[in-house]
């Protein structure tokens, strides 16, 4: 490559130092490769300066550039000179309770054959490997292998056949997403060793959507007064209203004039509420001759994705005062 540049001035310490740089020649050089599949590349940059040097001429100056070294034939996501691996699924985004095939194309780009080829595969969260659903196939013929599933991991090994050089293999299996799917990031990873040709991996992400489930649920209560201390309300135990509800989170929750309460978009998981007994004027916790855990001020809950849990709190009056 071959440009013409206009002369520049540089202003340094008082002194004026002009140069006309001409015939600006940039030639790449590759050397040798110094190991497998590697190819060092580095540039050269040739210039003349137009300012006279002693015996006449110009003078010529080289400039060698840095040396990148990279893989013959790479592309992105595939190594053209070992192991390749493509993963791919039959849909890009989905919800809970769907099924997601997803594919795998892994190709030998090598001059060898494999040699104890293993394929590992990590899901999401909330993304599970469905039993017995893995195929795998050379050329239109089926291979068997050994596969382990725990977790979130599976892992396919002890195949029956070589991967032998220039060929490829497709392996799919099925997953179904649960409610926590909403919680992953849906990135799925495969990697691929293959022992001599090398390691490959990919990833595919699906996107999550929530339909009709939610990753958060709702708390529904009440605070009443409990006259025969079974822990549940009945005809003639009214609600108590104004009473205070501090969740773990610190959120503050009051009840109506009906002692009811609610709170929606709670995060899922076990939820911890505590009635603050110092907003009950005249009242005290209520002692429950059924339940001992419920003879404390908090109630512990498990709320599912989507779901519903419920969190009562019985007084009673106060020793001594009326209702």
């Amino acid at each position: 490559m071959i440009r013409s540049l206009r002369s520049a001035c540089f202003f340094s310490l008082g002194i004026l130092l002009s140069i006309s740089l001409n015939t600006l020649v940039l030639a790449p050089s590759i050397a040798q490769t110094t190991a497998p599949n590697l190819v060092p590349n580095n540039s050269s940059i040739q210039y003349n300066s137009l300012e006279q040097v002693p015996g006449g001429g110009t003078e010529r100056t080289d400039q060698l550039s840095n040396t990148v070294t990279y893989p013959l034939g790479a592309v992105a996501g595939v190594n053209n000179l070992g192991l390749g691996i493509v993963k791919s699924a039959n849909k890009s985004a989905a919800e809970p309770g769907d099924v997601v095939i997803y594919t795998l194309l892994i190709n030998n780009d090598s001059a060898v054959d494999t040699v104890g080829l293993q394929i590992t595969d990590t899901f999401p969260l909330g993304v599970q490997y469905v039993p017995n659903s893995v195929t795998a196939s050379i050329n239109n013929t089926t291979v068997t292998f050994d596969v382990a599933a725990s977790d979130r991991r599976l892992l396919l090994d002890n195949f029956s056949q070589q991967l032998l050089a220039g060929e490829s293999m497709t392996v799919r299996y099925a997953a179904t997403l649960s409610p926590d799917a909403i919680r992953g990031d849906g990135i799925n990873r495969a990697s691929v060793d293959g022992g001599p040709p090398g390691s490959a991996s990919d990833q595919f992400q699906l996107t999550i959507r929530p339909g009709i489930l939610s990753d958060c649920g709702t708390i529904l209560g009440r605070v009443f007064v409990d006259r025969n201390f079974d822990g549940h309300q009945q005809t003639g135990e009214p609600g108590v209203p104004n009473a205070v509800i501090y969740m773990e989170t610190g959120n503050r929750i009051i009840t109506d004039p009906n002692g009811l309460f609610s709170m929606a978009n709670v995060i899922s998981g076990n939820r911890v509420g505590a009635l603050d007994l110092s907003s009950l004027n005249g009242y005290t916790l209520a002692p429950n001759l059924f339940r001992v855990e419920e003879n404390s001020q908090s109630r512990l809950v498990r709320l599912e994705p989507g779901g519903l849990a419920r969190m009562n709190f019985a007084v009673t009056p106060t020793f001594g005062e009326g209702e």
